[in-house]
């Protein structure tokens, strides 16, 4: 008897079903694990795991925070790079902000910032790598401006009023990242008082005006100190991010500097393949190399 043809196809289909779990749902994975703990794979398909005593302290490929309670710096270890998640895994992200983001939202002066829901304020690209470079300037002793920034760690951006709407004669002028009753990082612009700017104010009619100010071309504190990575993950710092450490680190733990550095030239890697990238540290690694020699 011939089996009637729509029985013939749901068979057929129920075999193409049993066929491709076992092949991609068993098979192929136990293949791929398989393969990933032949040396040579095995650490980094287990983690990369670094161990002290042996007990994990972290990963080699995943960067962590080196901060007391208060989320304050320790000084006697190296800093990584800001992350957008706080280095979770779980939550590993970008900040998802371009060049273009310059200009903060205000917060209600009625609410408190620091309540579970905030005050709705929210820090620009810009404001963020300001207040970022600012700090690191003050924990390592040197100059943290940068161009576009002003004195207190906001983006120098100005709201311009003009009588023809984008041209003509300048009306009024809002220092728009710093709310009243802040001073304004310009005392006028182009002849009109510079104003702090009032939360609840409308002030996208003007025109937003970057202003560079007097930081040098080339800041003190270098660029991944300022910025997170894409994945907000990166376990490593520049070399010249790393240098600039090199003597707070190297007070903190009374040490030689001379040592300090050359500890960081043991934990630096090249660029990958040779050409791709910039020479790197790995912190994590490097911390511990630190707490060996003491």
């Amino acid at each position: 008897m011939r089996t009637p043809r729509w029985i013939s196809r749901h068979l057929a289909a129920v075999r193409a079903l049993v066929f491709f779990t076992v092949l991609l749902g068993l098979l192929y994975p136990l293949a791929i694990t398989g393969v990933a703990q032949l040396p040579g794979l095995r650490d980094n398909a287990n983690g990369s795991l670094i161990e002290v005593d042996g007990k994990p302290v972290g990963s080699s490929l995943i960067g962590q925070s080196f901060t007391d309670a208060d989320g304050s710096p320790v000084k006697k270890y190296f800093q990584s790079r800001p992350s957008a998640s706080g280095y979770d895994p779980d939550a590993t992200a970008a900040g998802n902000l371009g060049p273009e983001s310059i200009e903060d939202t205000l917060g209600d002066p009625a609410l408190d910032p620091n309540s579970a829901d905030g005050d709705g304020s929210k820090q620009a690209l810009l404001t963020q790598v300001c207040a970022r470079s600012k700090a690191v300037g003050e924990l390592e002793g040197v100059d943290g401006s940068r161009p576009y920034c002003t004195a207190d760690g906001v983006g120098a951006v100005l709201r311009v009023f003009y009588t023809d709407g984008l041209s003509g004669k300048v009306t009024r002028a809002v220092s728009v990242n710093q709310a009243c009753p802040a001073t304004p990082f310009l005392p006028s612009y182009e002849g009109v008082a510079v104003e702090c700017a009032k939360f609840g104010e409308d002030y996208r009619k003007g025109v937003l005006v970057p202003v560079r100010g007097s930081a040098p071309e080339q800041p003190a504190v270098p660029a991944d100190a300022v910025t997170a990575s894409g994945s907000s993950l990166d376990p490593h710092i520049s070399v010249d991010y790393a240098e600039l450490q090199a003597e707070r680190v190297a007070s903190a733990r009374g040490v030689p500097v001379d040592k300090v550095t050359a500890l960081i030239a043991e934990h630096t890697t090249g660029r990958a393949l040779g050409f791709m990238g910039e020479p790197a540290v790995n912190v994590l690694e490097l911390n511990l190399a630190l707490d060996r020699i003491q």
